[in-house]
């Protein structure tokens, strides 16, 4: 699967209709960011079941301000709409798919439970 360019317009929605996304947040002017990309692309291809998407901070500083991206590169796993995981700073291959399999072996039951009780406290 293509990796998806993630803006304002197009975030929220994306994180909706996808059970398990994961975000980088980058800047065209950081090197580590642009060398990681290929290792991201690549995950990618390996896992077409993951909704992959890029932010730059540069261009949607307003989404990085909003999940508290205070330095790039960063990695954001969200299951369900819930961020399970943030990884700021340089990271292979090796370690990047060690954190897919480990976002693929979360058990979700705190987050589902957590969920429920907010929407019986709303009703």
């Amino acid at each position: 699967m293509a990796v998806v360019s993630l803006n304002k317009q197009n975030f929220k929605e994306t994180i909706e209709n996808n059970a398990f996304v994961i975000v980088d947040f980058w800047a065209p002017w950081c090197d580590p960011c642009v060398a990681f990309s290929p290792t991201f692309e690549a995950a990618a291809e390996k896992n077409p079941d993951i909704l992959f998407g890029m932010v730059n901070t540069e261009l949607n500083p307003e989404i990085a301000e909003y999940f508290e991206v205070n330095q790039v590169p960063g990695i954001l796993v969200i299951r369900e709409q819930a961020g399970i995981h943030a990884q700021v700073g340089e990271i292979g291959a090796p370690a990047f798919d060690a954190i897919i399999q480990w976002a693929r072996d979360f058990d979700m039951t705190a987050v589902r439970e957590y969920y429920k009780t907010q929407t019986s406290q709303a009703n």
